[in-house]
């Protein structure tokens, strides 16, 4: 089993402090994915292609998102059978629902370890920009999808401290409320 690095510690630290707000600021830098991009369908279903998921970083993964205050793992409502939800609570306030694709449902991964998350849109473009993700292709197709992305699977603890960074961002962001 994986253990989280110090640095992951430090990404949350900083996730936390800078959604203080409920406008919900969000640090955009991050560090350059190395390698290259995988491949992506172009269409819906939108997923990703010739990767193979770590099992222990996937369940690593759901583990800690499992640990989000108001937040349930359970079967997606929007994407391919298979993939986990994470849906928030009834009692979670939801403070961007134009960001949410489907039910109460602000992200999800599928079985390749790939994830479709609603993030800021200067966060979005960041993750884009650095190599972590490619855009939805429903992403320009309503207002508040423009954060819509793929966030690729993540293949070493290192790649899953920023994937975790990057769930952090999206709960913070569609929820308007510092993730803990």
């Amino acid at each position: 089993m994986f253990k989280l690095s110090k640095r992951l510690t430090i990404l949350a630290t900083a996730t936390l402090l800078a959604n203080v707000t409920p406008t919900v600021a969000q640090d955009a830098s991050l560090p350059q994915r190395e390698g290259p991009r995988p491949e992506t369908t172009n269409g819906v279903p939108h997923i990703q292609l010739g990767l193979e998921p770590v099992s222990e970083l996937t369940e690593l993964m759901l583990k800690h998102v499992a640990e989000l205050s108001g937040v349930t793992l359970g079967s997606t409502r929007v994407s391919l059978p298979g993939a986990v939800g994470f849906q928030l609570n009834i009692d979670v306030d939801i403070a961007n629902p134009e960001a949410i694709v489907g039910g109460r449902e602000f992200a999800h991964v599928h079985p390749d370890g790939s994830l479709h998350a609603s993030l800021e849109p200067e966060l979005a473009r960041a993750a884009v920009k650095a190599g972590w993700a490619t855009p939805h292709p429903w992403a320009d197709q309503r207002p508040g999808w423009e954060g819509f992305i793929m966030i690729y699977t993540p293949t070493t603890e290192a790649e899953l401290d920023v994937v975790l960074q990057l769930v952090l961002g999206s709960y913070s962001y569609v929820t308007g409320r510092p993730a803990q």
